[in-house]
């Protein structure tokens, strides 16, 4: 059987492993990264901005924030369930990794860009500054995808430095030895197995959101029922698995929760357009949330997912529809601003598909029957929601006067939502330094944890106050434990 030798062994190449690896390199140890794929990056390759506070291109543009301003925000938003020295770690580390990534050719863009929303949902309205864009290719815009370039450019320089890259090839288990780290197994496309040691291993697996048993066992949603979640292919909770199998304790997980439709990404339009604060109801037919607060899509995820049966549905009359064609949105999400452009043809679509979650109706009595909503409660809310429109006071839950639309116009259009996440967050207890400590809070020599799989500072509702948060935790941990790794290895 073959074997590989290395000062450090990184269990996955997304954007947590690679910030690891470059770490690590950057300190002069040999470095080898196990991929399952066939590509670095991960989710990141979707992305678009990681957080920093401090930073020059915040000082450029006026704001002078600091890290302990945030620490203290941050913690106050997670009711202090949280490490607060690895929060604080995590925060006076962001500004200095921009800086990083910019020495190797990442170009960054802070983008100060805040969606209107005038709610008492004022954390969302007033959203933190922190978004620092990845500079998209010349003619391009930002938008999702363009944080590749980002990741390409760390692969490169990685490579560039020594560090090796080996695609295809899964880390199984951590191998120890007199109690501390000795390597890894490794399993090669072919299925063989084989051992690769090193003293140092850093686990970034990232989360278990395409392992649907484990999101069930561990947080309680049923993939495919009442969740219907980003699952991106290989993130089945590997590190998580190998950290605890050799002693790592145990922290909650959550799921870094939003909103969305059932294959959205092939209903975009479709579902952009229904992001709007027109009437939302439950399946009792009763409304449950003022709907000019859905912009935060955390926040919504929570109120979808507390609600019966977990599902919620989105109504809007043929005169608000013809209202939006004219005027544009209310709210421009990420699915863009010109949703309604394109609405007749998502909806021709979703009918010709078959699609089950898009209805169309000339009644409520007819909507009530396609959809499943009560038809008592659903008729009542209407009455009293049309009388508010009517006076223009939201009397139930006081939204904005002027997103006030009645529902009375046949056809009706609804559209079913669901409680969405973009994946995991925590699981593997791990210290300031990224350390992995086992049930009496003692490091476990030689490994670390980073990335997702010990995102454990969130409490139970991802901070999307603070934009850029995962991609930023899976930037500073990372580097963080490459060199932590270092000095551990200099003892």
């Amino acid at each position: 059987m073959k074997t590989m030798n290395a000062d450090v062994i990184v269990a996955a190449a997304g954007l947590s492993g690679l910030a690891a690896s470059l770490s690590a390199v950057q300190q002069g140890l040999k470095v080898i990264t196990f991929e399952k794929s066939k590509v670095t990056g991960g989710a990141a390759n979707m992305g678009i901005s990681p957080l920093a506070v401090g930073s020059k291109q915040q000082r450029m543009a006026g704001y002078n924030f600091t890290p302990e301003e945030f620490f203290l925000k941050h913690m106050h938003y997670v009711h202090w369930k949280a490490d607060a020295r690895l929060v604080m770690e995590y925060y006076r580390k962001t500004a200095s990794t921009i800086e990083w990534l910019e020495d190797i050719g990442v170009e960054f863009i802070f983008d100060r860009c805040t969606k209107y929303t005038p709610v008492r949902m004022k954390q969302y309205a007033y959203t933190e500054q922190t978004r620092h864009a990845v500079a998209p290719a010349p003619g391009e815009q930002i938008g999702p995808r363009v944080a590749s370039r980002m990741t390409k450019k760390m692969t490169e320089e990685i490579v560039n430095l020594g560090g090796e890259i080996i695609f295809e090839h899964a880390v199984n288990h951590v191998i120890m030895k007199d109690g501390k780290v000795a390597g890894v197994q490794v399993t090669g496309p072919d299925g063989e197995e084989f051992e690769a040691y090193a003293p140092v291993v850093i686990l970034a697996c990232g989360g278990f959101g395409d392992n649907p048993k484990m999101i069930k066992d561990k947080i309680g949603f049923d993939w495919g029922k009442d969740l219907y979640s980003f699952r991106i292919p290989g993130n089945v909770g590997d590190g998580l698995r190998m950290a605890w199998e050799v002693g790592g304790g145990k922290e909650p997980s959550i799921m870094e929760l939003m909103y969305q439709i059932p294959d959205n990404l092939n209903h975009f339009a479709l579902e952009g357009a229904f992001r709007q604060p027109i009437l939302w109801v439950n399946k009792l037919g009763m409304r449950f949330l003022p709907e000019d607060v859905i912009g935060n899509t955390g926040t919504t995820g929570n109120a979808i997912a507390y609600q019966p049966f977990k599902t919620c549905f989105a109504i809007m009359d043929a005169d608000t529809l013809k209202y939006y064609k004219k005027r544009g949105v209310d709210f421009p999400g990420v699915q863009g601003e010109n949703v309604f452009n394109d609405f007749d043809e998502a909806a021709a679509a979703a009918k010709e598909e078959g699609y089950g979650y898009y209805f169309e109706a000339d009644s409520i009595e007819e909507l009530a029957e396609k959809t499943g909503i009560d038809l008592e409660g659903l008729q009542e809310t209407i009455e009293e929601y049309n009388h508010c429109c009517d006076d223009h006071r939201d009397y139930l839950f006081d939204k904005y006067p002027d997103f006030l639309r009645p529902v009375r116009k046949p056809p009706f259009y609804c559209l079913q939502q669901f409680p969405g996440a973009y994946g995991t967050l925590g699981g593997v207890r791990v210290n300031y330094k990224m350390e992995v400590l086992d049930d009496n809070y003692k490091k476990i020599p030689g490994l670390y944890s980073v990335g997702t799989d010990a995102m454990n500072f969130c409490g139970d509702t991802y901070p999307f106050i603070f934009p850029g948060t995962t991609m930023a935790f899976c930037l500073n941990s990372g580097r963080i434990a490459g060199e932590r790794a270092a000095e551990y290895l200099a003892q």
